[in-house]
This record gives C-alpha cells, structure tokens and sequence, in this order.
C-alpha cells in the first residue's frame, strides 16, 4: 500500500474501534503476569512527540503517524484499565523503556524506526501469548484487540523503512541488516530472562519466545526488501501450568 492507503487504513480503524471491553467484571492476573504487564504498560504509554516531528515533512505518513501513535496510547489505557480491574496498580516507568527511548530519540527517522520496529515484532509475540495463554475474558479480549494494531503497525513501518533503505547500495544494506539482527536477538534474548517467568506461566518458554520473534522479524525484513515473506509454521504452545491457571 502507498502512504496514502496506510492512512485510510489507519482511519478506518479508528472509525470502527469497538465499545471499551466490560471492566467491571475484572480480571484475574497471576502476579508474575501483572508484573509483566505493567512493564508492557509503561512501554505503550509515550507520547510519541519525538516520532512526530520527524515525521513533518510528509502530510500523509504525518497523519497516519499521529494516528499510530494514538493507537499505542489506546493500548497503554487499555492495559491501564485491565491493570485496574485486576486490582494492580500501574507503575511509573522501567528501565528497559528507558533504553528504548533513549536508542530511538539518537539520531533520525530511520533509526527511530529500526529501533520500534524491533518494539513492535516482540510486542506481537507477546500479546499474543497473553491471549493465548489464560482463560480470563478480559485478559484475552484486550490482549487480541491490540494484537490486531500491532498485526497492522508492523507492516506500515516495514513500508516507510522500504523507502528510506531503497537509496542504499546492498553491501550497506546488507551490513546494517547485520547489526540489526544483533540487537534484536539482544532484546529478545532480554525480553524472554526479564519476562519469562509470566511468559512461563502464559505457557511459551524462553527459547519459543526468542525464535519466534526472530522468525517474524526475519518476514519483517523481507517485506522492506520488497519480498513476500514466506509463510511460517504457527507454533500452538503447550501450557507451562494447568488450565485456569493465570
């Protein structure tokens, strides 16, 4: 799609976004997954000012931009509520967000979005295993409607990178790919210790979560190639503890 489609697209959602799930019924969150989910709370939560003002320039991918960032903030309110309905209460930072601004504020627009993108690739695995992996209502109905965002954010920024790689010949292409797998496997590898004892719990050990995220960001990079990423074996985990359980 062209710029001008990823903003009719990220229109229409906005325009078809469903009624806030039932918070009054609450939720139930084992506590190696609250704390998870805070963590996750936190790295949803920025204002996206940053991202913005490099993205001027370009009214359409600007719009559209504004537009996903509006859906991180929905995500971070969502899990802000479902925190609350479970009687946990937000924190105010972490420091793997911390580093993550801080990588992506460096330099231009480029970086900022090689650096979110790898943000964006283990927030799909992750969401998914929180849908996946408990049997509360109200954990999995928030945890698939922003997995469904998350489902659209990857390739939107997968279309801008093409652009801004396309100038580039293919040995530097090729190396900055390089480094790029590098520091991916590197924050997946710390995901996976850092969160693994909820993702234990959610029924997707280390190892699983680690090739996973490789194994989608590997059809990321083929996408910004301009190659359709070849289709994978969906991995159905088997539960870490018995049913119920979350």
């Amino acid at each position: 799609m062209g710029l001008v489609n990823w903003l009719q697209d990220f229109e229409a959602a906005a325009a078809s976004r469903p009624e806030d799930p039932p918070w009054e019924r609450g939720a139930r969150l084992h506590p190696d997954v609250a704390r998870s989910v805070q963590r996750f709370q936190v790295g949803e939560a920025g204002d996206g000012a940053n991202l913005i003002a490099k993205a001027a320039g370009d009214d359409a991918y600007l719009a559209a931009v504004r537009l996903f960032v509006a859906e991180e903030q929905n995500h971070a309110r969502m899990l802000a509520e479902l925190l609350a309905a479970a009687g946990v209460p937000t924190i105010a930072g972490h420091w793997s967000d911390t580093v993550f601004v801080w990588l992506r504020r460096l330099l231009g627009l480029r970086l900022e979005l090689m650096v979110l993108l790898i943000a964006e690739v283990v927030a799909l695995r992750y969401y998914r295993a929180l849908r996946d992996g408990t049997e509360d209502p109200l954990v999995t109905q928030v945890a698939d409607r922003i997995l469904a965002d998350e489902e659209r954010h990857v390739p939107f920024h997968c279309h801008r990178l093409r652009i801004g790689f396309g100038g580039l010949p293919g040995p530097v292409r090729a190396a900055v790919f390089a480094a790029w797998r590098v520091l991916l496997l590197g924050v997946a590898a710390t995901v996976a210790a850092d969160h693994g004892p909820a993702l234990h719990r959610l029924g997707v050990g280390r190892l699983v979560f680690v090739a996973d995220v490789l194994t989608a960001f590997e059809a990321a990079l083929a996408r910004i190639r301009g190659e359709e990423p070849k289709p994978r074996r969906r991995y159905v985990p088997k539960r870490a503890r018995p049913r119920g359980l979350v």
